[in-house]
């Protein structure tokens, strides 16, 4: 399935392109700069809020750090911001981003399941300030992506 959608970020308007995708091994590694995870713990959907999400709710994830693999920054995501390891990690698809200049960039989507190592305190990086375990059908209470938030979460509530 191909969305196509615009939104404004910091007073730019950029295109995105989303699509399923089951593996990420197609993508060219220079051009992706994001890894995000609908993360579940039993039958709950963890997010998570603090400044990285601009004071509201949203996914755990961030920036892939150089050499780390998707997986690798998945993983590091999740211990990081919610002080969880990822037990499982499914690719749900990716976001095609382009700027208004023409640079294109990828952002890529996985469900994970995930369990707590321990009590959430702080993320190292401060971006995190909180996290909350959720019922997936209330997740508009917290955040609303549109058509593609929509198509990722329900592709992750599907492959978990």
């Amino acid at each position: 399935m191909t969305i196509n959608s615009t939104f404004t970020h910091k007073g730019r308007v950029l295109k995105v392109k989303y699509y399923d995708l089951d593996s990420f091994s197609s993508l060219p590694y220079a051009k992706c700069q994001q890894v995000y995870g609908v993360c579940f713990y039993k039958d709950k959907m963890v997010i998570v809020s603090g400044e990285g999400t601009s004071g509201g709710w949203g996914l755990v994830g961030g920036h892939i750090e150089k050499g780390e693999t998707y997986d690798q920054t998945l993983r590091r995501e999740v211990r990081e911001e919610t002080n969880m390891r990822v037990l499982k990690s499914y690719p749900i698809g990716v976001q095609e981003v382009t700027t208004p200049d023409g640079k294109v960039v990828f952002q890529l989507r996985y469900c994970a399941i995930v369990e707590p190592l321990g009590k959430f305190e702080k993320d190292p990086a401060g971006s995190v300030t909180e996290i909350k375990l959720i019922n997936s059908e209330d997740y508009k209470k917290y955040f609303d992506w549109g058509e593609i938030g929509e198509r990722i979460i329900q592709r992750a509530i599907d492959l978990k």
